[in-house]
């Protein structure tokens, strides 16, 4: 789940942070590092836990209602979407469980928000329109749970307070993840029962090493970095960079010169993206710039042993 995407991500923030602060112990930040990278799975699995929190919840409200049916003689509330059959097999997912279990965050220390996200979804036309529907097929089930989620939870201020109330490291985090909890609905079938896997905290063994490689190379070699971004620099007003900017062309030269079968023009457009986060309205083209003006030296002096490949886009 971990992709190369938030371990960059990541290790701008936590370069930024080793040189803010005054104790710089490398040792410390790596841990320091794949810690946070770890919590991140930590939130993929929370957000799926949130999705059966809600369905726990929803059984709640129906057996009011069922009670109150029966007492008023009224006709019986659907029971579609507390027998959703997607929300069961992720209740009982084994992997899920256990890591629930293991930790000590759950939703039922939310309950008033899972109430309220209930509440908006009962009330959602996509929700309307699963009722409604007479497809009470497992992929009708899984669907409606995709759309919910995409329209009610990835983008929800009131979500976003409660995790960063959880968690300082899911500040920048839900986003990606996100991605991460669509994917994961979408690959889940009904003949995987409870087995269904989930997705694992790295792909391979090569994401957790490109993490440490990266953020080890860029702070050990801190200084031939620098001193690459100052030689190419004479058509570019270096001593104007913001901090940030000089922080993010460095872990990319990084990029650059310690993984060759990545492509520079990969290293050059994921930076420049990078900049437009967390820098300076400016700096995405400047750093587009610098990075190819120094990708073209260090092929020319030797240092870099790979081509250039195609254009850089335009940012």
């Amino acid at each position: 789940m971990i992709n190369r995407e938030l371990i960059r991500i990541k290790i701008v923030q936590l370069t930024y942070a080793y040189y803010q602060n005054g104790n710089r112990n490398l040792d410390a930040a790596e841990k320091e590092l794949l810690f946070s990278l770890s919590k991140a799975y930590h939130l993929y699995h929370y957000l799926l836990a949130l999705i059966v929190a809600v369905s726990k919840e929803a059984r709640k409200y129906y057996d009011v209602e069922v009670a109150k049916a029966n007492r008023e003689g009224l006709p019986l509330p659907s029971s579609k979407f507390v027998d959703n059959k997607f929300a069961t097999q992720l209740e009982e997912n084994k992997q899920l469980c256990d890591f629930i279990a293991n930790q000590k965050q759950t939703w039922d220390d939310d309950v008033e928000f899972v109430r309220k996200l209930y509440s908006q979804i009962t009330q959602s036309r996509i929700y309307i329109d699963y009722i409604e529907s007479d497809d009470c097929s497992y992929e009708a089930d899984r669907e409606v749970w995709r759309k919910l989620y995409k329209s009610l939870i990835m983008d929800n201020d009131e979500l976003d307070t409660v995790l960063e109330e959880k968690s300082l490291y899911w500040n920048d985090d839900k986003e990606i993840v996100d991605t991460f909890v669509l994917k994961t609905i979408k690959r889940f079938e009904p003949e995987n029962s409870v087995k269904q896997e989930l997705l694992p905290e790295y792909k391979d063994e090569d994401d957790k090493d490109f993490a440490r490689k990266l953020f080890r190379a860029t702070i050990l070699n801190a200084d031939q970095y620098q001193r690459y971004m100052s030689e190419t620099s004479r058509n570019w007003d270096f001593s104007r960079l913001a901090y940030m900017d000089v922080v993010i062309m460095q872990i990319a030269i990084a990029e650059m010169l310690n993984f060759p079968n990545i492509p520079i023009n990969v290293t050059i457009n994921e930076y420049v993206d990078l900049a437009k986060i967390y820098s300076t309205p400016k700096s995405s083209g400047y750093i587009n710039g610098m990075l190819d003006a120094i990708a073209r030296y260090l092929i020319s002096s030797g240092v870099l042993l790979k081509p250039m490949g195609e254009k850089t886009r335009k940012k």
